[in-house]
């Protein structure tokens, strides 16, 4: 009763809806950005269950927005770091960890049970996959979306009346048409603001409080300190909701896509096959197309630095008789490079697929 006292005042929670928080189970998608302020807020508030998916680990270059974490927890996964600060912040907090990412073949098991699903995830695959997930259990989607100084929030919620993520974005984006936050850069309290109002939809949602923002995308300027509110509305022609619907399974084409939504252009291999191919040749050329903090904390040995941005102004650098191999953190960036070198004019390049998160998880050694 302490605890939660600040909030059971309040007549449109009482102590009934603070039992409805207790009794509640919340995914979560990522502890990362948006991930630790919806956390954070949700463990705070009472959520009884928070059942957290997220493969990665804990990244010097996460913690300017990244506030769950701390510099001890640096390369550690991120599970931990977050079990850790959240059971101290509520100890009477039930947790699930899970530290794999959120696929098809495992959504509806981890979904099992759950009231609502919050994403905070980076790439537009998880994304049609928990919109999806959402959809078939019939549970509301809390999504948030951020870049640079820009955030938008909305609910998700067909089986309420409103519409799903595909009647705002019915099919996958151009590959590279949306660059990444390690590409386009985020200010770090805009995950923050984004990840509460994420909170405040998942609160209102278990308590029955208030009118959630379901059919309401609600768009913040951070720079301009501006907020507009845009309405959406389901689209009879949805392909997952709509009148005549043909995806009737979370297997779909979006949600199997490469997260990295790479190009065919070019050739990839997984780390395996580099390692391999490696320990066989004693020259391979490869590039890292990180950035330079990234690669002082781990890096490759004989990998080349050249950072994405500086790509094009490095290119003469590039040998043009040699077969390249191109890597990044996750394979998202090293897409884009590797088709930017095919553009470009170089007849064999090769993306290294799961990048240097695979490369660590395999167990390979780090040249730092």
């Amino acid at each position: 009763m302490e605890r939660w006292s600040r909030q059971t005042i309040l007549p449109e929670l009482g102590l009934s809806g603070q039992q409805r928080l207790l009794a509640a189970k919340v995914l979560c998608i990522g502890v990362g950005a948006l991930g630790s302020s919806v956390t954070l807020y949700l463990a705070a508030a009472g959520v009884g269950t928070l059942v957290i998916v997220d493969p990665d680990l804990v990244e010097r270059s996460n913690l300017q927005r990244q506030i769950l974490h701390g510099e001890s927890f640096c390369g550690l996964p991120k599970i931990d770091s977050a079990a850790q600060r959240l059971r101290d912040l509520n100890p009477e907090l039930t947790l699930e960890l899970h530290a794999c990412r959120f696929t098809p073949d495992n959504a509806m098991a981890l979904s099992e049970g759950c009231d609502v699903i919050v994403d905070g995830s980076d790439n537009f695959s998880t994304r049609f996959l928990t919109n999806d997930t959402a959809f078939f259990r019939k549970i509301p989607l809390v999504h948030a979306a951020i870049q640079r100084f820009e955030g938008q929030m909305t609910v998700f919620a067909p089986h309420l009346g409103g519409p799903c993520y595909r009647c705002l974005l019915p099919d996958m984006p151009a590959p590279g048409a949306v660059p990444s936050c390690a590409e386009a850069g985020v200010i770090g309290a805009l995950p923050g603001i984004m990840g509460s109002l994420q909170a405040m939809e998942t609160l209102k949602l278990i308590a029955g409080m208030g009118t959630p923002a379901i059919g309401k995308l609600l768009c913040y300027d951070s720079l301009h300190c501006n907020f507009r509110q845009l309405t959406l509305r389901a689209d009879p022609l949805c392909r997952l909701c709509g009148n005549k619907p043909i995806i009737h399974s979370i297997h779909n084409p979006q949600t199997l896509t490469n997260n990295t939504c790479a190009m065919s252009n070019f050739k990839s291999i997984s780390v395996n096959e580099l390692h391999q191919l490696m320990s066989e040749q004693s020259k391979v050329y490869l590039i890292d197309v990180r950035e330079p903090e990234e690669h002082a904390q781990a890096a490759i040995e004989g990998s080349i630095l050249i950072p994405l941005a500086t790509l094009p102004s490095r290119l003469n650098e590039i040998p043009r008789d040699r077969e390249i191999f191109v890597h990044c953190k996750a394979g998202g960036r090293s897409s884009r490079a590797a088709q930017f070198l095919i553009d470009a004019g170089l007849e064999s390049v090769t993306n290294v697929a799961g990048g240097m998160d695979a490369w660590l998880a395999e167990g390979y050694p780090s040249a730092q």
